[in-house]
């Protein structure tokens, strides 16, 4: 059987490749909104491609007992929680772990928040194009729970785009009422890091001067 073929050399080309597929928002009264962390170095090709703002939206996955990474959940970042609760009960995560996680990953979204945007007003969606970015997608989890977040500030379309993601996810995703732009679906899907040539960790001091950068440059462009 042959392995996942590398899609893309590093976050930064996904993002400019991503950018492309997103050119018909260019002028439009668009907002974009990065996972961290790795989401946010995608995100910031797409924005400045678009000429666009760039910000966050904060969401921690809740992972299965014993396997951190396999996500059965998440928190959104108003401190919401979206559960596959068949996915919990088979993995074997009981009520009491639950409930320790939610806590725990509710900490963690306002901890990141504060570290990332520290005393800066979150911006005004209603009315607007929201392109939430993530540098692929899994279980959806995440993704699914800035949706959540996103939805409730009245946007007038959103957009979920990604370079990768299984079909199925993808899917799901269509489900809930929002555009997926997905670059490829790969049949063989086991981690998003397999389609990359780097994908290194991304440190929160990096997603932080991406959005400094990011809003310093407007401010630059608005000033010509």
């Amino acid at each position: 059987m042959r392995g996942p073929r590398m899609l893309f050399r590093n976050r930064e080309d996904a993002g400019k490749k991503l950018a492309a597929a997103l050119a018909q928002y260019r002028g439009t009264d668009v907002v974009v909104l990065g996972i961290p962390r790795g989401g946010v170095v995608v995100a910031n090709e797409v924005a400045k491609a678009l000429g666009a703002p760039l910000d966050v939206v904060v969401t921690r996955k809740i992972g299965a007992p014993g396997e951190p990474e396999y996500a059965i959940g998440a928190v959104t970042q108003d401190g919401e929680v979206i559960m596959d609760r068949q996915a919990a009960e088979s993995l074997g995560a009981s009520a009491a772990y639950l409930d320790d996680e939610v806590r725990k990953k509710r900490e963690e979204v306002k901890e990141r928040l504060e570290r990332l945007r520290p005393d800066v007003p979150y911006p005004e969606l209603e009315g607007k194009v929201v392109i939430i970015v993530d540098d692929g997608i899994a279980t959806g989890s995440s993704v699914g729970a800035a949706v959540i977040s996103v939805k409730k500030r009245k946007p007038k379309e959103i957009v979920v785009a990604v370079p990768v993601a299984p079909a199925d996810t993808k899917e799901n995703l269509a489900k809930e009422g929002v555009k997926v732009v997905c670059l490829e679906t790969p049949g063989l899907f086991l981690a998003i890091g397999e389609f990359y040539g780097n994908f290194d960790q991304v440190e929160d001091s990096e997603v932080k001067w991406i959005l400094d950068d990011n809003s310093a440059g407007l401010k630059r462009g608005s000033a010509h």
